[in-house]
């Protein structure tokens, strides 16, 4: 706890604590899960087996994966060579320029903040299947209200 209050302080103060380097298996698998797992994947899916075929659809998927992992790779190792907080528009303000780090950074947390809507219009695209009585546009509104109010409840 006291280390805890001595972050907040520093926040406060305008000091920036360093970052540290302790992530567990837990938190590497935990990140991976909700990065790749959606409603949108499941809703996706069906539409690629639909259009492909079930042979189709994981060759798609193999295809997809390998390209993601070797991203996820190169990104692993910037991330070794340079342990800084900000990610990849870090990389791309140090490598590249200032420009292209703030262009990259914004557009990552515009990506982030679109594919949240459409997991909440997939959710209720699902939810509609089982109580087809009640609107979508509810349904999105519980999903985003239940995500705002625990993201504002947690510290």
């Amino acid at each position: 706890m006291q280390s805890s209050n001595h972050q907040n302080d520093a926040v406060h103060q305008g000091r920036a604590e360093p970052l540290k380097r302790a992530m567990s298996t837990r938190h590497l698998v935990m990140i991976s899960l909700g990065g790749a797992i959606g409603t949108g994947l499941f809703l996706g899916s069906g539409e690629v087996i639909a259009q492909t075929g079930p042979i189709g659809a994981i060759i798609a998927y193999i295809f997809g994966g390998l390209i993601a992992y070797m991203v996820m790779l190169c990104l692993g190792e910037l991330a070794v060579h340079l342990p800084v907080s900000g990610s990849f528009g870090a990389y791309a303000k140090q490598y590249i320029g200032p420009g292209t780090g703030y262009t990259i950074t914004w557009l990552y947390w515009l990506t982030w903040s679109v594919t949240l809507g459409t997991e909440f219009t997939a959710a209720a695209l699902l939810m509609q299947e089982w109580f087809p009585h009640i609107s979508m546009w509810i349904w999105t509104l519980i999903f985003g209200g239940v995500v705002f109010s625990l993201n504002v409840s947690v510290r």
